[in-house]
């Protein structure tokens, strides 16, 4: 007997973990899945939630100096721009979540066979789609007007803000959720952090010649190494300590975001 337990106990271990590991993945595939639908079925939704990116883009442009060696503004100032269009469509996502609990679809979802860690890794997943989509957008709109693409740069940069959209993605739900039932908790709460941690990215102005305490509450966002990532590869270049300090920025939110979404979601009811 002491020879057969540990083996019955050995083979169910390692024959149900391929199983788990293979229905959450499937879960996860068809929750986002699922949650694309409405982009592929009305990509203009997409385009609709650009309108103040652009809008930066028109208004700021004309008013940005050029570069200390005569470069054009746009090379420094375009992947701010893109970071903040990734910040602000994934902190947005909530917003479905609060009128899936007010007409039950998400009640439906949790009694559903899908795991609900499922339904939030895959909920937080879909936010990269629409985030690559705008950021072709915005490069195909700047491009023609001094922008110089550098597409690797560009390439390895979409790594980063992925991570950052799952991240901020996956608060969002976890916002929506512990606002279920006061959709004014969550609008107040998302525009009261969405600001400050944009403007303390030095994604509209450096942050450099800022008093101390401001440059010490800037080092403390996750959000400002992703833009100087972000900065850095856009010109071309890949410095490792830059782009590491951005994967590690954008890897903290999508850690923090995913653990606090999928225990909302354990003990959403």
């Amino acid at each position: 007997m002491s020879t057969r337990t540990p083996d019955t106990t050995a083979g169910m271990t390692v024959s149900a973990r391929p199983v788990r590991g293979a229905r959450f993945l499937t879960d996860v595939a068809t929750v986002t899945t699922r949650e694309l639908k409405p982009v592929w079925r009305e990509p203009a939704s997409v385009l609709f939630a650009m309108v103040q990116p652009l809008v930066f883009l028109a208004l700021f442009s004309p008013l940005l100096p050029k570069t200390a060696d005569g470069g054009s503004a746009l090379q420094w100032f375009v992947p701010g721009i893109i970071a903040m269009t990734c910040l602000m469509g994934a902190s947005f996502t909530g917003a479905n979540l609060l009128e899936e609990m007010q007409t039950g679809s998400h009640e439906r979802q949790l009694v559903s066979p899908l795991g609900r860690s499922a339904l939030l890794v895959g909920r937080a997943l879909k936010e990269v789609v629409p985030m690559l989509m705008q950021t072709a957008v915005i490069l195909v709109v700047v491009t023609p007007f001094s922008f110089e693409l550098h597409l690797p740069g560009v390439l390895v940069s979409l790594g980063v803000l992925a991570l950052f959209s799952v991240g901020v993605g996956a608060l969002s739900f976890a916002l929506a959720l512990a606002a279920k039932g006061a959709d004014w908790m969550f609008w107040t709460v998302q525009q009261t952090v969405l600001f400050p941690v944009l403007l303390l990215a030095g994604v509209l102005l450096p942050i450099d010649g800022a008093p101390r305490w401001l440059q010490v509450a800037s080092d403390l966002n996750p959000m400002t190494y992703v833009v100087e990532a972000v900065r850095a590869l856009f010109a071309g270049t890949f410095p490792v300590e830059t782009v590491a300090a951005g994967y590690a920025g954008a890897a903290v939110v999508a850690a923090l975001g995913l653990v606090v979404g999928v225990r909302a979601m354990r003990r959403s009811s």
